[in-house]
């Protein structure tokens, strides 16, 4: 898919990965529809697109809220009167052991945890696709649609959550790919191992280095690494139901 003027949707688009491949995909002139739910920095990074000399536009919205997103993927239709694709990039952490012995007291993961990483990183990603794949069959509109899975859905410790999340958001990739390849819409994802966005980066110099360390590449990864394995899946035709591996050869 050529992506001059492509509409493009980009959940989680404020910040980090999200503004990073919102970005590229703007200088190859794809029109964007960032959404998040941070205001303020939707509207910096569709200033950052707009720099591009591209069509861009903010959404608040809340992946995991049903009515939210119907709406929202409605409002961008009407907006710019096309969808092409969707990148699945919302998501959040709330890491902890399953269980923890302290001083004698058993301390769990709680159901709340484990619960809104679900619905953010998992439902969210239900909700968006099915919105936006029933939307483009509407507009009789062919493209791409791109989960974003991690190197933690082979499982990595104190993510029982996050890695059951994306675990299963890589097997959708599969089921949808499968399902939606009739109405010629794709489906792709990729799994980054540790990328050095603004919360990566805020960690302590020791930590960083420990972790790179383990990398068989000896760094982490840059957000641009992703944005551009983004533009490989939406432009590579024959791409669909895998999962791309960008992590540095590390593999937990």
């Amino acid at each position: 898919m050529e992506l001059k003027d492509k509409v493009i949707i980009v959940t989680g688009g404020g910040q980090g990965l999200g503004r990073a491949m919102a970005e590229h995909l703007s200088r190859r002139g794809a029109k964007l529809a960032l959404v998040d739910l941070n205001p303020e920095k939707l509207e910096q990074a569709v200033s950052a697109c707009r720099d591009n000399d591209v069509e861009a536009r903010a959404y608040v919205c809340n992946v995991a809220d049903e009515v939210q997103v119907e709406r929202m993927v409605q409002q961008v239709a009407g907006d710019f009167g096309a969808i092409h694709g969707l990148i699945n990039n919302a998501g959040i952490l709330r890491d902890g052991l399953l269980l923890k012995v302290k001083d004698g007291e058993i301390q769990k993961l709680s159901l709340a945890q484990w619960q809104a990483v679900i619905d953010v990183n998992l439902t969210g990603v239900f909700l968006c696709t099915r919105e936006v794949a029933a939307k483009m069959i509407e507009l009789q509109c062919q493209g791409a649609l791109v989960n974003i899975s991690s190197v933690s859905r082979a499982g990595n410790m104190g993510q029982s959550n996050y890695s059951a999340a994306k675990a299963a958001v890589a097997s959708l990739t599969v089921v949808w790919a499968k399902e939606l390849a009739r109405y010629g819409i794709r489906v792709g994802a990729i799994a980054p191992g540790f990328i050095a966005t603004d919360m990566v980066a805020s960690m302590k110099p020791e930590a960083l280095e420990k972790l790179a360390a383990g990398i068989p590449t000896k760094r982490l990864g840059h957000p641009e690494e992703i944005a551009s394995a983004a533009a490989f899946i939406f432009e590579n035709d024959y791409f669909t139901g895998r999962v791309l591996e960008v992590d540095g050869g590390i593999r937990l």
